[in-house]
């Protein structure tokens, strides 16, 4: 963030000036917000923190609660529309709830979102397993944007720790760190691929209940180890960094 101009003739900033800093700071908002947004270069996870970055308890049964219902439900009565709408209907209780005690509803609305889409796209195709094709096309687009950030030679776990730590590009002139943090991305294509690998083939089979568990145990858990791991390689690399400097 530059320098304001001041003088006799400058009332304010310039629009393009005034653009500028807020689309950084909106950045860097939406980064520290995220649960990778936890992870502080130097810090040592602790299990408070790690709740923080998978969303708290709260979070944490927002985003399993819903696809649980659909697991259950399809399960015990095979009815498709019951399946999908369910979820929906708990999502939207999320929203309620966050609205009367007054607390954030951005996560709870971007999971209404996503519930009613997948729920929406099964209940027009009739076909139970399309309630995971968001999902899928999620995990595709986040697998592709991180190879993609690699061999720009931006990895993206090093933009993300750049912005949280106020370095910018600076990691990319130390070989230990731009290792480091491609190494976590690398890991992060990994839990992509992963997911992508075992969910894929029983989608296309149809073994709709298989899949919404694999779906659970590869959502939340694998996450928050993958949080874990990326906070371990920055920390230490960053510590060991700073003791040289």
């Amino acid at each position: 963030m530059g320098p304001e101009a001041i003088g006799p003739e400058a009332t304010g900033p310039s629009p393009s000036s005034a653009s500028e800093p807020s689309l950084r700071e909106a950045l860097g908002f939406a980064v520290r917000n995220a649960g990778i947004g936890q992870v502080a270069p130097g810090e040592m996870p602790t299990a408070a923190s790690l709740l923080k970055a998978v969303g708290g308890l709260r979070g944490i049964v927002e985003a399993i609660l819903p696809a649980l219902g659909f697991l259950v439900i399809y399960a015990a009565t095979e009815n498709l529309a019951a399946a999908v709408l369910v979820p929906v209907a708990i999502a939207i209780g999320f929203v309620l709830v966050r609205l009367i005690s007054r607390s954030s509803v951005n996560q709870a609305v971007a999971g209404v979102g996503g519930v009613a889409i997948s729920a929406g796209l099964a209940l027009f195709t009739g076909r139970p397993e399309d309630n995971f094709v968001p999902g899928l096309i999620i995990n595709a687009i986040s697998l592709l944007v991180l190879v993609v950030s690699i061999l720009a030679r931006h990895p993206l776990i090093g933009l993300i720790v750049g912005v949280l730590s106020n370095d910018g590009l600076e990691w990319r002139n130390s070989p230990a760190k731009m290792r480091v943090l491609t190494l976590a991305t690398v890991l992060w294509c990994g839990l992509f691929l992963l997911r992508l690998a075992a969910e894929l083939p029983l989608y296309l089979a149809g073994e709709v209940e298989l899949l919404g568990t694999v779906k659970l145990v590869l959502g939340v858990p694998l996450y928050a180890v993958m949080l874990w791991v990326t906070w371990m390689l920055v920390r230490s690399v960053y510590r060991r960094e700073n003791a040289v400097a």
